[in-house]
């Protein structure tokens, strides 16, 4: 599904990620650990196509994405959420949603200019998939909503149905359960695992509630200063002494 191969980014003589290897496999949820600027997120930028490697290889379904731009990637199958999601505040719930799906359509400036049947027809489709993707985060009862209007928690499902109105193979999550209490984060871990069953996705996340990491995630990746320390099952990672070290630091609980 996704191989890195020895990718390595620098920025200066900072080496943000350094020579990481891994596979995801397809329809699973793959969590990425470690502690505040490990590299975490600008692994997911590497992914995603937000930087571009300095070197080393990215291979989607087998297909070499290592230099192409974010765009490029997106229509490759690769969808992402934030930290931080920036959304249209005084624009509804499902407004919103539409213009990520438009990032699938082809109508350009002359379909918009005679309302081509074209433009019609992709209009009434990103509508549909829009409200099919609303549905599935739950949050179909809001859809005609502001945005300033909404909860946090209701931004952070917005964050997910943007990224599943692209149509993704694999959706990168950044943080999904940051700033919601332990309620609505097992609504998330549940909401994750519906994406995994329900739709066929493979799931990557970066997350720092230990608990919900290692009840949820099939597989887990520590990085610590760049590097890749420890791979493998929740079980193996959280009795590896490595990983109790570098991040866990021996307690769990103060980690979650």
């Amino acid at each position: 599904m996704l191989k890195v191969e020895n990718v390595t980014k620098m920025f200066g003589g900072l080496a943000a990620v350094s020579d990481v290897s891994v596979e995801f496999e397809a329809g699973r949820i793959n969590a990425i650990i470690g502690p505040n600027g490990a590299g975490k997120s600008t692994f997911f930028n590497l992914i995603s196509g937000l930087h571009q490697p300095t070197s080393g290889r990215i291979l989607l379904d087998g297909v070499d994405v290592t230099n192409l731009p974010s765009d490029r990637v997106a229509r490759l199958g690769v969808g992402r959420t934030f930290q931080t999601t920036n959304l249209f505040e005084q624009a509804t719930v499902l407004d919103n949603l539409i213009v990520g799906h438009r990032l699938r359509t082809k109508s350009g400036l002359w379909d918009v200019l005679i309302n081509s049947k074209r433009l019609q027809r992709e209009e009434k489709a990103a509508r549909d998939k829009a409200m099919e993707a609303l549905e599935f985060v739950g949050l179909a009862h809001v859809a005609g909503q502001f945005i300033a209007d909404i909860t946090q928690e209701e931004r952070k499902r917005v964050a997910f149905a943007l990224a599943l109105a692209t149509d993704p193979k694999i959706v990168l999550l950044d943080e999904p359960a940051a700033g919601v209490n332990p309620e609505e984060t097992v609504g998330f871990a549940a909401l994750m695992r519906k994406m995994v069953d329900e739709k066929g996705l493979t799931v990557c996340l970066i997350e720092h509630k230990m608990d919900m990491i290692m009840s949820l995630a099939d597989k887990i990746m520590v990085l610590d200063h760049g590097e890749k320390i420890a791979e493998g099952t929740p079980e193996e990672v959280r009795n590896n002494p490595v990983v109790i070290e570098a991040y866990l630091g021996g307690d769990e609980d103060a980690a979650a």
